[in-house]
């Protein structure tokens, strides 16, 4: 995620243009080493590269949260929670039913807590944190490992073949499980957290579990299943294809042998 904050909208898009012209840039200078090369898979080999650089990150980033379980006293949480936070008496706002001033005005209300961090906090509380920061980033590397899998069988000239349709079904299970698992995780985690933090008659103790499953991995799984259906399709024709050709050969040995 690119994300910069300034005074105007102006100031904020021309950092995140910045940012998007050195991402074209580095993908610029790649192309321009695989022609330098020869190469005629320039967009292959350039995808192969950055997705191969995404997961050794997501690697280590993956190591670097499981150090921190054991390591630090503190968790990070980020999940829904049935706890709620009024805005501050110091924020100018009216209550809708109150309004009466003309011009926009700003409606009194809230939020969840959902992004805080528990101090010295216990290592049943660090490791179910970690677990739910473990399944986004394996969510978030998947698209990667798929890419990753299918330049590299295109490149050894083996565009249409097990080992990608094998790829694509894992991964579109791996969506659904990682993806469930990763919303409910984290909701979880964070209402644990809370609830070790705050005593059972407290206003800020959370009663009850707020676990949502958005439709978005079920989604991603029937996307890559229907990709993956396509990609059989193609070895299925490539094989039609394949045996065509053998048969023809045949055919036209045994005619120069008839000859």
């Amino acid at each position: 995620m690119i994300s910069f904050g300034a005074d105007s909208v102006w100031d904020s898009l021309r950092f995140i243009g910045i940012t998007l012209v050195a991402m074209a840039v580095v993908v610029g200078l790649f192309v321009w080493i695989g022609r330098r090369r020869g190469s005629k898979t320039v967009a292959l080999d350039a995808a192969l590269t950055i997705s191969g650089m995404w997961i050794i990150l997501s690697v280590l980033g993956g190591v670097i949260i499981v150090v921190k379980i054991f390591q630090v006293g503190w968790a990070e949480l980020s999940g829904r929670t049935l706890v709620w936070m009024d805005w501050p008496s110091s924020l100018p706002c009216l209550d809708p039913t109150l309004s009466t001033t003309p011009g926009a005005v700003l409606n009194c209300g809230g939020t969840e807590l959902t992004d805080f961090t528990v101090e010295n906090a216990s290592l049943g509380l660090r490791a179910l944190a970690g677990a739910a920061q473990l399944t986004t980033g394996i969510l978030d590397t998947l698209p990667a490992i798929i890419l990753a899998v299918i330049c590299f069988n295109t490149l050894r000239g083996r565009a249409f073949s097990r080992t990608i349709t094998r790829a694509l079904i894992g991964g579109a299970i791996a969506v659904l499980v990682f993806g469930i698992a990763s919303e409910l995780l984290s909701s979880i985690a964070a209402t644990a957290g809370l609830r070790e933090v705050f005593p059972p008659d407290s206003e800020w103790y959370p009663s009850q579990f707020q676990l949502t499953v958005t439709p978005l991995p079920f989604v991603g799984a029937l996307m890559l299943a229907a990709l993956a259906a396509v990609f059989r399709q193609g070895l299925r024709l490539q094989q039609e294809r394949d045996e065509l050709q053998r048969t023809n050969a045949a055919l036209e040995d045994e005619t120069r042998g008839l000859v």
